[in-house]
């Protein structure tokens, strides 16, 4: 049994408030719960499908993502994208998700949205090639090794 079902715990009251946007997603693609922090990023998206809030350049690698966590091949998955706001604004997030269970089978996916705010970018030292100015920006924001070179 999870520590968390010992506690009692009610995870879903625990993460309405929190100012980190968070989302749910079936397993067949459509959104089924989002927190109030998500709500302020996209809008109330409940019931529409994940794919709706991507920019249409991201479709693609998004749908790959969901699909290697829904058929249980990702545990867990941090991907830069871009994401359509409330207002119509392209946004670049970072988006951490791990694929949900019940019964031993996965029923959907958990996620957070990181970073939502564009940091501003800082220009690149002239003596680092782009990829050492990514790997040095991605572990300023606190991302594994793991994490930087995948």
């Amino acid at each position: 049994m999870s520590h968390l079902r010992v506690l009692g715990a009610d995870v879903e009251g625990a993460l309405e408030p929190i100012n980190v946007p968070a989302y749910v997603i079936d397993k067949h693609g459509i959104i089924r719960w989002i927190n109030p922090a998500g709500q302020r990023v996209v809008g109330d998206v409940r019931g529409r499908q994940y794919t709706s809030v991507c920019a249409p350049e991201e479709t693609r690698h998004a749908r790959e993502v969901f699909a290697q966590k829904v058929v249980g091949g990702a545990k867990v998955t941090d991907v830069e994208g871009v994401l359509i706001d409330a207002n119509g604004e392209r946004i670049k997030v970072e988006l951490s998700s791990v694929p949900l269970y019940s019964g031993g089978h996965i029923v959907g996916v958990f996620g957070e949205v990181i970073n939502v705010e564009e940091d501003e970018e800082r220009p690149p030292h002239p003596r680092l090639t782009p990829r050492q100015a990514e790997v040095l920006r991605l572990l300023d924001r606190g991302h594994s090794t793991a994490q930087i070179a995948q």
